[in-house]
């Protein structure tokens, strides 16, 4: 099913307004958002997350999200998932699918979402990062926005979004290893912990 913009803005406006009731939204670095393609990476803890991000972007800004593959065999979700652009993974393997959708995107100058943690972790306690997001943005040479939202969402609250500043992972002339890229997916990681105004207030970034 080809991708609609026009879903994605009536499906936003229904969705901001129904999240809208139970949660405000405090977005901060806006001006961070670029122009064209880029890959956006946030810390995940909770089901509400990709609406957050995408209400953070804006409705100017379509976000092709990637989710889990269970998501696309619900019989009356997938059709809709599929028509707002979001791309499918099978977690825990190399999706050639999932790639060449993200790279097509990427290449297309449209922005993908990706949660480097790979699932919901609902504490800071460090897992390690999935290398994906890091290797998918240096290969399509864009460049990575970190998004921080807080692990707990207590609801009737406003919620911190915050957009840090975009970042190129420079190729270089010999082939990094997975240890290169694990390297790389943490500092990604640290990045979006950073903005935490928590930390920020403390001074710690």
């Amino acid at each position: 099913m080809t991708p609609s913009y026009k879903f994605y803005r009536v499906i936003y406006r229904i969705a901001r307004f129904l999240v809208g009731i139970v949660y405000g939204l405090d977005i901060s670095g806006r001006e961070n958002i670029p122009d064209g393609a880029a890959m956006v990476c946030a810390n995940h803890s909770d089901y509400i997350d990709p609406f957050l991000v995408a209400f953070a972007f804006g409705i100017d800004h379509q976000l092709h999200i990637i989710a889990k593959a269970e998501l696309f065999k619900i019989p009356i979700i997938s059709p809709i998932l599929k028509k707002l652009g979001m791309i499918s993974v099978n977690r825990g393997i190399s999706d050639v699918s999932t790639i060449k959708s993200t790279l097509s995107y990427l290449k297309n100058g449209e922005k993908v979402a990706i949660f480097p943690e790979g699932t919901r972790v609902s504490t800071d306690d460090a897992i390690s990062a999935k290398s994906g997001a890091v290797r998918l943005a240096e290969r399509a040479v864009v460049p990575i926005v970190p998004v921080f939202m807080p692990r707990k969402k207590p609801l009737f609250h406003k919620i911190p979004v915050v957009i840090g500043t975009p970042y190129i992972i420079e190729r270089q002339s010999e082939k990094r290893t997975a240890e290169d890229y694990a390297t790389l997916s943490d500092k990604l990681m640290e990045k979006i912990k950073a903005l935490d105004p928590k930390v920020r207030g403390l001074g710690l970034t």
